[in-house]
């Protein structure tokens, strides 16, 4: 049971580690996708990244509907 839980916990680390990479090379380039938000004022900026996390989303689901379905 412990093995399968570690294994489960480096897939998702992995996840998590490629997910950042990525958020750091769109972040490098200034990309941003349709329905990101980005306010600016003064002395502030807001980032509200809807679409990225509607993508992000979609993402996820495909991958972890089909790791799980593969058991």
């Amino acid at each position: 049971m412990f093995k399968d839980f570690g294994i489960l916990l480096i897939f998702i680390g992995g996840i998590f580690l490629l997910i950042g990479v990525l958020f750091l090379i769109i972040g490098q380039t200034g990309f941003r996708l349709p329905f990101d938000i980005v306010i600016r004022g003064k002395n502030f900026v807001v980032y509200i990244p809807i679409g990225t996390s509607i993508l992000l989303s979609l993402l996820l689901t495909v991958l972890l509907s089909l790791f799980f379905r593969a058991k």
